[in-house]
């Protein structure tokens, strides 16, 4: 018999159902997390902190006053590092320049254009020039200045001795720096065409000509002055965007150059060169008509060491130095050689032409004064003459030592020389012979030395001292 489902038992779907309803009575009857409120908020802890002033703008300035050779271009190289390191917004260069060697103003140029720090070549201070070398470094510059008073150009290249470089080596060199005072005058808006003729027909340009004609951006009479004037100014830099230099109120950041580097460049002048030259001279002459002093020789020596060096960074002739060493050898050479002042004179002649030609082809700013190269031979004649006449008189002198300086000795005879016996000349007994009877106590001469034995002869009428007797 079926007796159906069984009603005290509920279904598997009204079982699903009731769980359901008890579970939404669960969760609708718990209560939402309570949060404690978020803390008022401080006004003294909410407050920006003090914003810090910007950091002060600085310049780097360096002064190059001498010749363009390798330690200017060193100084320069150093100096645009530490510009660099420092995060300089400029770099003030003050230059005033004869002129030097292209290979370092190529490695000034170089540095110049590759550095980080926009660079401003200043020619100051009034009665500056940028000549020649200078022209180039000018030309690099981003900011060229100069100052009231002041001029640059003059660029054609020369050789080593300061003359034109003939045939086609020189053609090559004087295309070569025309080429690159192009570059560098278009590179910063320059005038291309004048830049060129200054290399090519050495033009030179005073500080207003160079404005009119744009080779230079300003002229200004200090760098104070000049920091205003270029505040604002744009330049751009090798693979940079274009830069604002702030300098108006920038610190100016004094670097100078290193002792030992002052003294090189210092040393290098025309003046300094000659003068260290001729002072060497006189050194070496002395110490060796003198053996044995040692301090004259050692100064010379540093002085003609020195003073080649200057030679070898300045444009000078070689055969000025081939002359003026001649007369060096010349000197020494009359300490030994008894020339009776023969060599003395042809020294003398030949340091004069050797000074007057020794920077006789280069620029006026690179030759020596008149008044000091005649001061030089002057003195140098002054103290080698004295001292020639000196040898001469020395040389003519009897020689009072050895064997040589007994021929003529006075002396007495100490026993009868028949022909020999004994004898007492300066100061000691000796064995003599004699051509002619001479009696004990007759004043003898010494004719002559053979070995230890001393041929005299009668010296009636002549004193032990050499002088004639005086009759009592």
């Amino acid at each position: 018999m079926n007796l159906g489902p069984d009603i005290r038992r509920p279904a598997p779907r009204r079982l699903v159902v009731a769980l359901g309803w008890l579970l939404a009575w669960t969760v609708a009857a718990q209560e939402p997390a309570t949060t404690e409120p978020a803390p008022e908020p401080d006004d003294e802890a909410v407050q920006p902190a003090a914003e810090e002033p910007p950091p002060v703008p600085r310049v780097v300035h360096i002064r190059i006053d001498s010749a363009i050779f390798p330690v200017s271009a060193e100084f320069l190289v150093d100096s645009l590092e530490q510009a660099d390191e420092m995060g300089a917004v400029a770099m003030v260069v003050e230059l005033s320049t004869p002129g030097g060697l292209l290979t370092s103003t190529r490695d000034m140029t170089k540095a110049m254009l590759t550095a980080r720090t926009p660079v401003v070549v200043y020619v100051s201070p009034s009665g500056a020039q940028a000549a020649s070398a200078g022209f180039f470094v000018l030309m690099a510059a981003d900011v060229a200045a100069m100052a009231p008073g002041t001029n640059t150009g003059a660029a054609h290249p020369v050789s080593g001795e300061g003359k034109d470089i003939e045939g086609d080596m020189g053609k090559k060199v004087e295309e070569d720096a025309a080429a690159t005072i192009r570059t560098l005058a278009r590179r910063n808006g320059r005038d291309v065409e004048l830049a060129q003729a200054a290399v090519l027909e050495s033009k030179s340009y005073t500080a207003e000509e160079a404005l009119e004609n744009g080779l230079i951006d300003v002229i200004a009479p200090r760098v104070e002055d000049l920091l205003v004037q270029i505040d604002g100014r744009e330049v751009e830099k090798a693979g940079e965007e274009r830069r604002t230099l702030h300098t108006a109120d920038a610190e100016i950041v004094e670097l100078e150059m290193p002792a030992l580097r002052r003294l090189l460049a210092a040393i290098a002048r025309p003046e300094i060169a000659g003068l260290l030259m001729a002072l060497g001279m006189l050194g070496i002459y002395l110490e060796l008509s003198n053996p044995g002093t040692l301090l004259p020789g050692i100064v010379g020596a540093i002085c003609l060491i020195v003073g080649l060096y200057a030679m070898s960074v300045l444009p000078i002739n070689y055969a000025g130095v081939a002359l003026v060493m001649l007369a060096l050898v010349l000197f020494l050479a009359e300490i030994k050689i008894p020339s009776y002042g023969l060599l003395t004179l042809g020294g003398a002649v030949s340091l004069i032409f050797g000074m007057l030609m020794l920077f006789k082809d280069v620029e006026p700013p690179m030759r020596m004064a008149t008044e000091l190269l005649v001061a030089i031979v002057a003195g140098v004649l002054l103290v080698v003459a004295p001292l020639s006449y000196r040898t001469i008189q020395v040389r003519r002198m009897k020689v009072t030592t050895g064997k040589e300086g007994l021929v003529g000795e006075v002396g007495v005879a100490r026993t009868a020389l028949e022909p020999r016996g004994k004898v007492f000349v300066h100061g000691e007994i000796w064995h003599a012979v004699s051509e002619e009877p001479l009696a004990a106590g007759a004043a003898v001469e010494v004719a002559a030395v053979e070995g230890m034995i001393l041929h005299v002869k009668s010296a009636a009428g002549v004193s032990q001292d050499g002088e004639p007797a005086v009759s009592p």
